[in-house]
């Protein structure tokens, strides 16, 4: 079963800086791709930057060049670097896994960023 945990949410100003960090389980990053999904209030869930399992990395325009993806194989952890964050960067963060197509099957259950002005 997989299972994907979160961790280093929080609340920081604006133009600081924050490492989120998902720990998967029962999940072989080097067959599959993951992706960070912030959600804000009343909005759908927005893909912001992904990793295939060849370690390529795409960012959505709203992030790039602030945000950065990684993942580390042996610790079967991914992490989002977010620098620079800005008020609209606030949302529930959603770390999440897929092994075929581009469909995200597994998510976890998310972590709260609030970036305060």
């Amino acid at each position: 079963q997989v299972q994907l945990m979160e961790s280093g949410g929080g609340s920081v100003p604006a133009g600081g800086s924050l490492r989120l960090s998902c720990a998967a389980s029962g999940y072989t990053m080097s067959r599959g791709f993951m992706g960070w999904f912030p959600q804000a209030p009343g909005k759908d869930r927005e893909g912001v930057a992904t990793i295939g399992r060849y370690g390529d990395t795409s960012y959505a325009d709203s992030v790039k060049g602030r945000f950065i993806i990684s993942q580390d194989a042996a610790k079967n952890t991914l992490t989002l670097q977010m620098d620079s964050l800005k008020t609209e960067d606030t949302a529930m963060y959603y770390c999440a896994a897929g092994y075929w197509g581009n469909e995200y099957t597994y998510w976890s259950l998310g972590t709260q960023v609030t970036v305060s002005s």
